[in-house]
């Protein structure tokens, strides 16, 4: 029959297309200011692990944390949002790749500050830090933490 080949290909086409997406790099939309420096070696950090940035330069953050439901307290040099999830300050790619995987019911990652030896803030001194899950209502969890040296 010429109608089987056609019926499975019908029946492939949502596996293939879901496929298609999956394998798709995230794009990943960040807001930081024209002069930091360390911004856009994590932007760096980020297209190196697989995520297509857009970078939007802008004269202060605070109204793109605020937007996003970032809280004051977890505030640091940038924020982005990825796929509905609001993402501040140095957080790891790896992190990211494992929220988008794991889509835990919450408002998104933060790293407060710009610890020493977080991506972004290389240097020979590595300070403890931590990943932060945080909801709606500015609660916070440890994702992930990183030893310092």
């Amino acid at each position: 029959m010429r109608l089987r080949p056609i019926l499975y290909g019908l029946l492939a086409l949502p596996t293939l297309v879901s496929l298609a997406l999956y394998a798709a790099d995230p794009e990943i939309t960040v807001y930081k200011t024209a002069t930091c420096g360390c911004c856009s070696k994590w932007v760096d950090h980020l297209k190196a692990n697989g995520f297509q940035v857009i970078v939007n330069e802008v004269p202060s953050t605070t109204e793109y944390r605020r937007k996003y439901g970032v809280p004051d307290s977890l505030a640091s040099c940038h924020t982005a949002v990825v796929e509905g999830y609001a993402i501040e300050g140095h957080v790891p790619a790896a992190e990211i790749h494992r929220l988008l995987k794991e889509r835990p019911n919450a408002k998104g990652l933060a790293v407060p500050g710009m610890p020493m030896g977080s991506p972004g803030m290389e240097a020979s001194r590595r300070d403890k830090y931590s990943v932060l899950l945080f909801d709606a209502q500015g609660r916070t969890t440890v994702y992930q933490e990183y030893p310092g040296n």
